[in-house]
């Protein structure tokens, strides 16, 4: 049962999550405090690596087929 918190599966749910998660955070704050650059920039950031972490991921659980 604990091997099912780890899997790979699972990660990418709860990575999924936090990246949509940081796309809400994101909007609210470029309207609420469009001048807090820094904090945009490195919310971006952090939402930029977890799309490279899912897509990682997507590949290897589901590789892509041969042409």
């Amino acid at each position: 049962m604990s091997d099912n918190l780890h899997s790979p599966q699972r990660l990418l749910i709860e990575l999924r999550m936090e990246h949509a998660d940081l796309d809400s955070v994101i909007d609210r704050l470029s309207l609420t405090q469009p001048d807090d650059d820094l904090a945009l920039r490195r919310l971006k950031k952090r939402r930029l690596l977890l799309r490279d972490q899912i897509a990682r991921l997507e590949v290897q659980l589901e590789p892509p087929e041969p042409a």
